[in-house]
């Protein structure tokens, strides 16, 4: 196979584990991942204008770029990018809802507005991101502030992983929140990823998301 022939995710560092998942699952050889800062996930904006740097990078080099985001907090500003483009991406407004499927998850936002929610790479860098990443080790103050208005942390497991449970109750005390666990799978994030990568290209240019080499 050509690398012409190959598609390219470019994908959140955060759910990069999981796209190679999905991607050995069904089989798709021809599907390769580069990852943007997991640490991005903190500073949502200044994901559109790495994205841009990433796909420029890889302009001509794939037969296809996608998305391995979604919103993820840009509020708007990473579908600019993506549309000058013609790249498209995961759906949803953050991985949350793609992890646990689009439905549930307004479930359980409805039914409580207050949750701060982990997957498995979250669970697993807890301390890094939010801890350190937030300033909580430095400030313990800091806590109270940016937790004032949660009241449970909610784990959406894609793993059945007892250690990560354990750091997923760990993190939801230390925060001070309520904690509840949901084994997602990876099967909903599959069905995203299928679509994705199925999806059929506009020949208007504004939604083609085929780069040719």
């Amino acid at each position: 196979m050509s690398v012409s022939d190959k598609v390219l995710v470019i994908a959140c560092g955060a759910i990069a584990r999981e796209i190679l998942a999905v991607a050995t699952l069904n089989q798709w050889d021809h599907l390769e991942v580069q990852a943007l800062p997991a640490g991005l996930h903190n500073r949502p904006e200044k994901i559109p204008n790495a994205m841009r740097e990433k796909i420029e990078a890889n302009l001509g080099l794939y037969d296809r770029i996608i998305c391995g985001y979604a919103d993820c907090g840009t509020g708007g500003l990473l579908d600019v990018v993506l549309n000058e483009f013609g790249i498209e991406r995961l759906p949803g407004a953050h991985c949350y809802s793609f992890f646990a499927g689009h439905s549930e998850f307004a479930d359980l936002a409805e039914k409580e507005l207050g949750t701060f929610y982990l997957t498995d790479y979250l669970a697993r860098q807890f301390e890094t991101l939010i801890i350190k990443g937030m300033g909580i080790d430095r400030h313990p103050e800091l806590r109270d502030m940016y937790f004032q208005h949660y009241t449970r942390l909610v784990y959406l497991a894609q793993t059945d992983d007892a250690n990560l449970q354990e750091k997923a109750r760990a993190a939801a005390k230390r925060l001070g929140l309520a904690y509840e666990y949901r084994y997602t799978g990876l099967m909903p994030f599959d069905g995203d990823m299928k679509a994705l990568m199925t999806s059929e290209t506009d020949t208007d240019g504004k939604s083609d998301h085929r780069l040719l080499a």
